[in-house]
């Protein structure tokens, strides 16, 4: 069996001491992870788009529509993320 390499293990170090750096969101006197509350803002704006873009007309010309609305989940949440919890 090989030995880990010094870069290795300082890497794995450093990983394992930015895992407690998760933002925390106090709601209530409940505490809830910032990527939880992105997940929701992200799927309200999938589901709000599709009006939109039956409007536009455009909705015909994306294709396949499952992964378009989850391609439009998913860059929301990261705009939601980046702009309001970037650390």
């Amino acid at each position: 069996m090989r030995k880990p390499s010094p870069l290795s293990l300082a890497g794995l170090m450093l990983l394992c001491a930015c895992a407690g750096c998760d933002p925390i969101i106090n709601i209530a006197g409940a505490n809830f992870p910032a990527w939880l509350f992105c997940a929701i803002v992200g799927g309200i704006v999938a589901i709000a788009s599709r009006p939109i873009f039956v409007t536009l007309g455009i909705e015909p010309y994306l294709w396949p529509l499952p992964a378009v609305y989850i391609a439009v989940a998913v860059l929301a949440a990261c705009i939601v993320y980046l702009t309001f919890f970037r650390i």
